[in-house]
């Protein structure tokens, strides 16, 4: 995926809010160990020392801007890492320095973790000859959901709803509340109006032709096994053949080619967000020479 033009997608403001949030958790007061570095010029490598997709740079930048730190790259976002290469140099008082360390290291070491895992979980897709998508979910670390959806986005998957304004998602609960599928699809319409697609979990075939003839444009097969799964997509495309069908719920990197057929248009996973890695990257301080005085 061409990953050139996605930080577009992130507000300034968003990313100058965040890096101050971040940054006031790490140190909400005295940085007592900036007595210890001082503040002279400074400059840090960054080292990546895991294999995986690089992910996350508009959040270090942030940081690093936050603290009045200027930021070379020397490799683009979304580059395949392998162990072990300069990533980066920061310049700036080395008290700056050390303050944004470990919370721009954290941010992008999730970020490129998630990237690393959608990007491993699209090319097996592509593998088994498989044209949907893959997406994740809104199983994410509270606070940090923007940076997880921006490297599900890097690593080449879907975001599938960033919350709950995106999709109007009709889930099982829903529809006890309602009484039926087609209440809940009913009362989902008036909020969704034009501009928003339905989506209805449903745990059964029998619901998934109900949530359709109800007028859901996206049906989900939730934790259908793959046995399950094809049989009901291919008779539910039979029927509707306009409405989207999803598969989610036990899919994992180890049977995800199971989920793929020609009538299943989304596989969505948890996982992607949930049990991501993170990589391992390193700034590695070191002085700059002192300016000396002409004689």
């Amino acid at each position: 995926m061409d990953t050139e033009g996605l930080p577009l997608l992130l507000p300034p403001t968003a990313l100058a809010a965040l890096a101050n949030s971040w940054l006031q958790e790490d140190c909400p007061g005295l940085n007592f160990a900036a007595l210890a570095s001082g503040a002279f010029p400074a400059r840090a490598a960054l080292w990546a020392k895991s294999r995986g997709i690089l992910a996350g740079r508009p959040f270090f930048d942030a940081v690093f801007a936050h603290l009045s730190c200027q930021i070379s790259w020397l490799l683009p976002e979304g580059s395949r890492l392998e162990p072990v290469v300069k990533v980066a140099e920061v310049r700036g008082p080395a008290h700056h320095l050390l303050l944004g360390e470990r919370v721009a290291l954290n941010i992008l070491a999730r970020c490129s973790g998630v990237a690393s895992l959608a990007a491993a979980a699209v090319e097996l897709t592509k593998a088994a000859g498989w044209s949907g998508q893959v997406a994740g979910t809104r199983k994410t670390t509270p606070g940090f959901r923007l940076v997880e959806k921006y490297g599900l986005l890097v690593g080449g998957a879907a975001c599938h709803r960033y919350d709950l304004g995106g999709l109007v998602m009709v889930k099982d609960n829903h529809v006890v509340a309602a009484g039926s599928v087609e209440k809940a699809v009913q009362g989902a319409r008036l909020a969704a109006g034009f501009s928003l697609k339905v989506e209805v979990e449903c745990g059964s075939l029998q619901e998934a032709m109900q949530a359709a003839l109800a007028g859901a444009d996206l049906v989900m097969l939730d934790n259908f096994k793959p046995e399950e799964l094809h049989p009901a997509a291919t008779a539910l495309k039979a029927q509707f053949p306009g409405v989207a069908v999803e598969a989610s719920g036990g899919v994992t990197l180890h049977n995800l080619a199971q989920f793929c057929g020609p009538c299943v248009d989304i596989i969505s996973l948890g996982m992607l967000t949930q049990a991501a890695p993170a990589l391992d990257f390193s700034l590695k301080l070191f002085a700059e020479e002192p300016i000396r005085p002409r004689l």
